[in-house]
């Protein structure tokens, strides 16, 4: 008699176990689950890239320092002054007054026409 109760509960506990062990697995392939932990591994991923890159630039500063010790370079605080950016001028072709359009100062009238082809390679000629 306690031989089949012992083995009655432990069959009742294995299914219980075996029941929530494969609801737990059902939930977690869910498609809501899955991206969940697809975004879970992307910040994830996020952040070790993050920190690969702060790692990387504090290796560069120390190297740079390094150098620059080794070279006796002094930088200033800010580091080196860099040039302005270049001024950009757009043209408008609709001007006319206006240089590089192709009617010049004349006002409206034909485009000037294109120049020959001349090739440029060296080798043709010979």
């Amino acid at each position: 008699m306690f031989r089949r109760t012992f083995w009655f509960t432990a069959g009742a506990a294995a299914g219980v176990w075996a029941t929530t062990k494969v609801n737990r697995k059902l939930k977690a392939l869910t498609p809501e689950s899955l991206a969940a932990q697809a975004a879970d591994k992307a910040v994830e991923t996020g952040h070790r890239l993050r920190d690969f890159a702060l790692d990387v630039r504090a290796g560069m500063a120390q190297r740079q320092a390094e150098l620059g010790e080794a070279l006796g370079l002094d930088a200033p605080e800010g580091g080196p002054e860099l040039p302005p950016p270049p001024r950009v001028i757009a043209l408008d072709p609709a001007d006319p007054g206006r240089p590089g359009t192709s009617r010049g100062s004349r006002g409206p009238g034909p485009a000037a026409p294109n120049p020959p082809y001349t090739s440029h390679n060296r080798n043709e000629d010979h």
